[in-house]
């Protein structure tokens, strides 16, 4: 098994040679960039597994350091990014969740800690479904969930979701009809336990829901149950 490829973009030198150092140990390889420019310099070189990605830049924001990736060619848009952002402010993770961002984690942090976020990240990105988990390729009328390829289509068409989008597509897919906690669908992907007031749930369903929905304003398959939570509808079009 090869060792997976970290990047991390972060301008406090300090901060990233301690990460390094344990992330090392941990059975990672790593890379360092310390600002936006050159770190996705770093990325287009390296094509890492997971990109850790500080919010504030000397030469431009995280957050359009994530737009730039998920803007590039190929396999390297669908990169893990996960954003080191403020502790304390939601509106920072609302948004970072809104452009692409797989997770979060608010300054300052236990590395232990990233070290499970990383893992968690990765693990859910490799993750393919064994026989018993039912057919490989799930399938709403002309939605098309591919487990195997962790690919969604839409009437032929591919949907762009990351990582973590897709593991709650499939969680909501495989109990099509019920209705779902937000709880129910975060212990459903094995991710971390929300927060108080955290609305990344939310922010999750509305991109997917732009990505399979033909209207995501009048949603068809992912239905809110006010009070509740979410359904994915059995029958679809």
């Amino acid at each position: 098994m090869s060792t997976p490829q970290l990047l991390m973009i972060e301008d406090d030198a300090r901060l990233a040679q301690m990460v390094g150092e344990y992330l090392t140990q941990s059975g990672f390889g790593f890379a360092h960039a310390l600002d936006g420019a050159s770190g996705l310099e770093l990325l287009q070189q390296r094509s890492p597994d997971l990109v850790i990605l500080d919010l504030m830049l000397p030469d431009t924001d995280g957050l359009e350091v994530c737009r730039r990736i998920r803007a590039l060619p190929g396999g390297q848009a669908k990169v893990a990014v996960l954003m080191l952002t403020a502790k304390g402010d939601p509106m920072d993770r609302i948004i970072g969740l809104e452009i692409g961002a797989d997770d979060y984690l608010p300054k300052p942090f236990e590395p232990r800690e990233l070290l499970a976020r990383i893992r968690a990240v990765l693990r859910r990105r490799g993750e393919t479904p064994s026989a018993a988990e039912g057919p490989a390729v799930l399938r709403f009328g002309s939605l098309d969930i591919d487990r195997n390829a962790r690919s969604v289509t839409v009437a032929g068409e591919p949907a762009d979701l990351t990582s973590y989008q897709f593991d709650l597509l499939v969680a909501m897919a495989e109990r099509a009809g019920r209705v779902l906690t937000r709880d129910q669908i975060m212990e459903a992907v094995r991710g971390r336990e929300l927060e108080a007031f955290d609305r990344s749930i939310d922010v999750h369903m509305g991109r997917i829901r732009a990505a399979i929905e033909v209207d995501a304003k009048n949603p068809k398959r992912i239905l809110t149950v006010r009070g509740v939570g979410y359904v994915f509808a059995k029958q679809q079009d």
